[in-house]
């Protein structure tokens, strides 16, 4: 078979006129931090590979199976058993050989302080609490962004700025002044219910899920629901409030956070007070009745 000449230039050449040289120049510079490459962390990372950022600093701790095929973009029959990071370098290596990769596993929340500086952001698309209370903290720390996603029917994001609280301070979880690794699984079990609380205060999330299903999965009967869709919709929110930070160009998104109804075709943002403090506590008793 022909071997083919790849050609940066010719690679991006159809990015511009979205954005312009310089900026395709500032991208192909640019290293990006993302820990977890399945669902959210996979899409984005794939667009922002096939946009031309030039390096990644991957991590992932799990191996792709069969019920990750319905929404994580490197997954299929191929790749059952393996690494997802792995997996993930390689795919990459196909659309860019260019691109300059590293790899880690489940070491790098001990790593930050070593990886941090090294990177011009950062996505989350792991979704272990105490790692990611880890990652919240070491951007402030390093002054890095860190974009991050809610747990939620709709795809949404939402941008924390070095100078903006924490996700765990503005949604009032229990590690709040705690190192991570003293938390009790009811005080991680209790981040979570506070992330959900939030979300269903702020958007219209409740709407489009069968509480059949949300019921049993409050209760651990069953695994986060899912659906590509929303995932990779997700992912591509990411990656361009990644392009908006590298590239220096104005965001409504913020560390409150944005959603997309893609059912209303409308963009829902959260709630002002004291509008939150009242549907607030409708969404307790909401959940208290599920659980």
């Amino acid at each position: 078979m022909e071997k083919i000449m790849f050609s940066y230039e010719e690679f991006v050449t159809r990015n511009l006129g979205f954005i312009t040289e310089e900026e395709q120049a500032k991208l192909r510079n640019s290293t990006i931090f993302i820990p977890g490459v399945g669902g959210m962390g996979g899409a984005a990372l794939a667009c922002l590979a096939r946009v031309g950022v030039g390096k990644f600093i991957i991590a992932d701790i799990d191996t792709f199976e069969v019920s990750n095929f319905n929404r994580q973009i490197f997954s299929n029959l191929d790749t059952v058993g393996m690494s997802k990071a792995e997996v993930s370098r390689q795919a990459l290596l196909k659309i860019n050989p260019e691109i300059q990769l590293e790899v880690w596993g489940g070491e790098w929340p001990d790593r930050l302080n070593e990886i941090m500086p090294r990177v011009d952001l950062v996505i989350n698309g792991c979704d272990d609490v105490k790692a990611t209370l880890l990652l919240m903290r070491a951007g402030r720390d390093h002054n890095k962004t860190v974009i991050d996603a809610f747990a939620s029917t709709l795809p949404n994001v939402y941008v924390v700025k070095p100078q903006d609280p924490r996700p765990e301070e503005f949604m009032q979880f229990p590690s709040v002044r705690l190192r991570p690794e003293g938390l009790t699984d009811e005080m991680v079990k209790e981040c979570s219910g506070k992330e959900m609380e939030y979300v269903l205060t702020n958007s219209s999330s409740s709407d489009h899920v069968v509480l059949k299903y949300a019921a049993e999965m409050i209760t651990g009967k069953r695994k986060r629901i899912s659906l590509a869709p929303m995932v990779w919709g997700t992912g591509i929110m990411m990656s361009y409030e990644a392009m908006k930070v590298l590239l220096n160009k104005k965001t409504q998104a913020t560390y409150r956070g944005i959603f997309w109804n893609p059912w209303k075709m409308r963009v829902e943002k959260p709630l002002k007070f004291p509008l939150n403090v009242i549907k607030r506590s409708f969404v307790r008793k909401f959940l208290k009745s599920l659980s």
